[in-house]
């Protein structure tokens, strides 16, 4: 069957396309905390970087506002909680986090967001959790009680604790309204839409916030120390800009647009991983072997749980995308 041959063949190509997006999604996310972390050592505030980033970003992404302008009038309470919480919470909370703990332990932490989501999907939407995901919560909160040490009394700062949580928390909004646009079928709102609207309302949100014109912006004119080595401020705003958001955020979207959530997911957890890895190179942190095997602990619970999750519009947990979800992906290229 020379058609259904055929299928097989471009889902396979599919999925393999989606997988490269997706760890290109994680290495670009997993940069940005060690291309952040020297600017806020250099003299910037945290908040001003993540103005910086989401305010270049925005920028960047302008074109696609415009083309789908008519997001602000059919999804309006969408686009405002995807810029308040997964561009502006989420940024906000992890770059002031890094600047108290390491960049590992800050996005580990921050990696509970799936352990979460699963609490969202039983306790607050009522739907069954398998034992499996169940499993995976309680290896992911083990392994954060070995990241943070709790038997040395929180030896990381606890105000950078709670901030990396409130990173975790925004993400699970960020999971929850996807969920919600997803369910629309042919009426969701193109992923990219989103995306860049959801930039320039955080960037506008930020604005006020941060107050960017209080920001010492001779610091950008210099360079920044990256353990040891002077790197110009303006390279590494550029990365945060270019590659670990705009970049970021267009292939991740791309990668879930070909897979099932639930294998983005698992991907996307790579992020911690190699942050983590980058932050030990560049930047010299280290982590005891409790923490790494917290670490470890935190990525396993994340991948138990998510695959675990049924696909939606399916009675089987599966890896790959349903052919509605690459037939609506064809028609929003289109």
């Amino acid at each position: 069957m020379p058609v259904r041959t055929s299928q097989i063949s471009q889902g396979r190509s599919g999925k393999g396309v989606g997988l490269g997006l997706a760890l290109v999604s994680a290495v670009a996310f997993g940069g940005s905390g060690v291309a952040a972390k020297p600017l806020i050592e250099a003299g910037l505030d945290p908040l001003h970087v993540v103005w910086l980033r989401a305010s270049g970003a925005a920028l960047v992404m302008l074109p696609l506002a415009v083309r789908h302008r008519a997001l602000l009038r059919s999804r309006p309470a969408l686009l405002a909680g995807f810029g308040l919480l997964a561009v502006a919470g989420v940024q906000a909370c992890y770059f002031a986090a890094i600047s108290r703990i390491p960049v590992g332990v800050a996005l580990l932490i921050e990696y509970l967001a799936p352990a979460l989501v699963l609490g969202w999907v039983r306790f607050v939407q009522r739907r069954p959790v398998t034992r499996a995901a169940a499993l995976g919560v309680v290896l992911a909160v083990g392994g954060l009680a070995c990241v943070v040490e709790v038997w040395s009394g929180l030896g990381f700062d606890v105000l950078g604790l709670v901030l990396a949580l409130g990173a975790a928390c925004c993400q699970v909004g960020y999971f929850v309204l996807s969920d919600q646009g997803g369910d629309a079928g042919e009426a969701a709102p193109d992923p990219l839409g989103v995306i860049a609207h959801g930039l320039l309302i955080g960037a506008a949100v930020l604005t006020v916030v941060a107050r960017p014109w209080t920001m010492d912006w001779s610091v950008l004119a210099h360079g920044a120390d990256m353990n040891g080595t002077s790197v110009p401020a303006v390279a590494l705003l550029l990365w945060l800009v270019l590659v670990a958001t705009g970049v970021a955020y267009v292939t991740g979207v791309l990668s879930v647009r070909r897979l099932s959530p639930q294998v983005a997911g698992v991907v996307a957890c790579l992020e911690a991983v190699i942050a983590t890895v980058l932050a030990w190179v560049l930047l010299g942190e280290h982590l005891s072997a409790p923490q790494v095997v917290g670490g470890a602990l935190v990525l396993l619970g994340a991948f138990i749980a998510q695959s675990s999750t049924p696909a939606k519009g399916s009675a089987e947990p599966v890896a790959s995308g349903s052919p509605e979800r690459e037939l609506s992906a064809r028609g929003t290229a289109a």
